[in-house]
């Protein structure tokens, strides 16, 4: 059975088997003294990092690092939890965020979703839109532990796939108090109904048959199966542009983790069931009357989800579009990630 190309095209979890073209992997090899200490971007001077472990609510104990600024001296510091892009770790970019956010006097926790990364959670490589959800709470609760965090100023950032569980845990935890998310997915919406909703029910029934036929088949073999490609491991040039950035960010030296869902064999076949039918925005407006920034590139494939929440959402809100900006320069382009902007944001709001 082949899950079929509507499925493919639902979402990045699916991308690469519709383009994958080259089975040779060229993925990176480093030895273990690199895998463990491999962050993608340098670690400020002015900020340490700590690895830290805390449990969420389902009993999953997550692997996060903790950044903080030297300079903090012994006050209590404004705190913010990131996590992003969906299918990336804690060494890519929401640790290139929280580096900076750190640097500029934060207390920052980045981590590894559920069943990713170095956090727990079997099997491997799912993702589920409520235990993602409370991933976003369980940091909270971890930086409100925190003898040098007020726990009144507590503010998260979610990248990519992660905005949109950022913006769900703020509407159901009260405790945070700001939200900003980048190049901001709700994973729900675009695995369900395909980019811009062009999925139709023929297509949507279709794809729910043939992933539960492979229910069968994973129940069969007592294991859950990957993908046969995810990225591609060589662009030919006839792929959609957005699929070559996100090639030219997980699959080469930019971006590449051997830990990353994107970097390697991508995500469970099934995984994308928990996403078909479990809408995690229809509280948005909850939301009010805590701030929300949302920041999207000009070119970016996915603006129209940050354009529509915009839309749905309650005052105090803000759109931020950056020009000429596609989706994944606001991994890790920090000429183009407007940090100062973040800054404010959130010493505005966490006080």
């Amino acid at each position: 059975m082949k899950i079929v190309t509507t499925v493919m095209a639902l979402s990045f979890l699916f991308i690469g088997q519709t383009f994958a073209q080259n089975k040779k992997s060229n993925q990176i090899t480093m030895n273990p003294t690199e895998q463990s200490e491999h962050y993608t971007f340098q670690l400020s001077n002015k900020v340490t990092r700590k690895a830290v472990t805390f449990k969420n609510r389902y009993g999953i104990t997550l692997s996060g690092d903790l950044y903080l600024p030297k300079n903090a001296g012994n006050e209590k510091l404004a705190a913010l939890a990131i996590s992003g892009p969906f299918g990336a770790v804690k060494e890519q970019s929401s640790g290139l965020y929280a580096n900076q956010m750190a640097e500029r006097g934060f207390a920052v926790v980045a981590f590894d979703p559920s069943y990713t990364g170095e956090s727990g959670g079997e099997p491997r490589d799912i993702a589920s839109p409520d235990i993602n959800t409370e991933d976003f709470s369980a940091a909270v609760d971890f930086l409100g532990l925190q003898n040098n965090v007020d726990r009144n100023k507590i503010g998260i950032i979610g990248i990519c796939g992660f905005g949109g569980m950022a913006l769900n845990a703020t509407a159901i935890d009260k405790r945070i108090k700001a939200v900003a998310t980048t190049s901001m997915y709700d994973m729900t919406r675009v695995i369900s109904k395909g980019y811009h909703d062009a999925v139709t029910l023929e297509q949507r029934t279709k794809t729910l048959e043939d992933l539960n036929q492979q229910r069968w088949k994973d129940a069969e073999t007592g294991k859950m199966e990957y993908p046969a490609s995810h990225l591609p491991e060589k662009l030919t040039g006839n792929e959609p542009q957005f699929v070559k950035d996100y090639f030219n960010y997980y699959k080469t030296e930019r971006g590449f983790h051997e830990r990353s869902v994107n970097s390697t064999k991508g995500w469970r076949l099934t995984s994308a069931l928990s996403f078909m039918n479990m809408p995690i925005l229809s509280y948005i407006k909850e939301i009010s009357p805590r701030p929300m920034l949302l920041i999207a590139g000009e070119n970016a494939h996915s603006k129209y989800f940050s354009e529509d929440i915009y839309k749905m959402a309650a005052e105090p809100k803000e759109l931020m579009i950056i020009p000429n900006a596609v989706h994944v320069d606001l991994y890790d382009r920090v000429e183009v990630i407007p940090f100062e902007k973040l800054n404010n944001f959130f010493r505005t709001h966490l006080k």
